[in-house]
């Protein structure tokens, strides 16, 4: 008894005293941490396992293994069905072209009123429809914009070569005439036009203004009148840039009187 005695160490004793704790910096904070998380993890563990499942969480589970399960025979139901000539995984109907799964159980789970979700969707596709309806019409739009675009610029390029084509008229016009030695044109606006005058020549302009400028016609008016009188008069076609021998000549080998016909 005594050995044993002697043989314990003494707890008052230097070995026990003298021993030096890790003080470093910082350590017994790292510790309390642990400690903390320690207990606060195995708190949650508890709170799991003592947790009572709520009522809605219950009947969900129940609701969740009675839908998994398929109906046997000691459903009333179901036995009915099979002495009617049912069999399981079989269509319904006379024909076997009805469904095969029961018919899906939606539970309504939120607090708002019957109808509210069907209001939502409906509103929801209205809306939808709303933005199509305005990209379809901003569509249209950009489409119309570009096609009176390509409207006024087709125009546009239509009249510069009724302009050209009248021009190449008045300048054969007034050549052709020049040969025959017709002095004054038929009509003012038949020639061009001299580009250059003198100051003397200034009111003489200004009053022979209205003839040359034809208002009551347009281009495409002059076009037609002088390209007739160049066939009629001179047997010459502008487009074919041609002065034929006779008027049999010209209706044989010009495919005809307009610009279309050149084509």
């Amino acid at each position: 008894m005594k050995l044993n005695m002697a043989e314990e160490e003494d707890y008052m004793s230097d070995s026990f005293i003298n021993v030096q704790e890790d003080i470093r910096p910082g350590l017994p904070m790292l510790r309390q941490i642990r400690e903390a998380r320690r207990k606060e993890e195995k708190q949650q563990e508890a709170n799991l396992k003592n947790r009572q499942k709520s009522l809605k969480e219950e009947e969900q589970e129940r609701r969740d293994i009675g839908l998994k399960n398929a109906l046997g025979s000691e459903n009333k139901g179901f036995a009915l069905l099979q002495k009617m000539g049912y069999k399981s995984g079989q269509a319904l109907g006379k024909t076997g072209d009805g469904i095969v799964e029961p018919i899906p159980l939606n539970v309504k789970t939120g607090k708002s009123g019957i109808g509210h979700e069907a209001l939502l969707k409906r509103k929801a596709e209205e809306k939808l429809e709303s933005y199509r309806r305005k990209i379809h019409m901003k569509n249209q739009a950009e489409e119309k914009a570009a096609e009176q675009f390509r409207m006024r610029l087709k125009n546009k390029q239509d009249e510069m070569k009724l302009e050209g084509d009248l021009k190449r008229s008045q300048r054969a016009c007034q050549q052709l005439d020049t040969q025959k030695n017709i002095q004054v044109p038929r009509e003012a606006w038949y020639w061009l036009r001299p580009e250059e005058e003198t100051e003397e020549e200034e009111e003489e302009k200004e009053q022979d203004e209205d003839e040359y400028e034809s208002e009551d016609l347009t281009v495409l008016e002059k076009l037609q009148i002088l390209t007739h009188y160049l066939r009629e008069e001179h047997l010459y076609c502008i487009w074919c840039g041609t002065a034929y021998e006779d008027k049999e000549d010209l209706s044989s080998n010009c495919p005809g009187p307009t610009s279309a016909d050149h084509d």
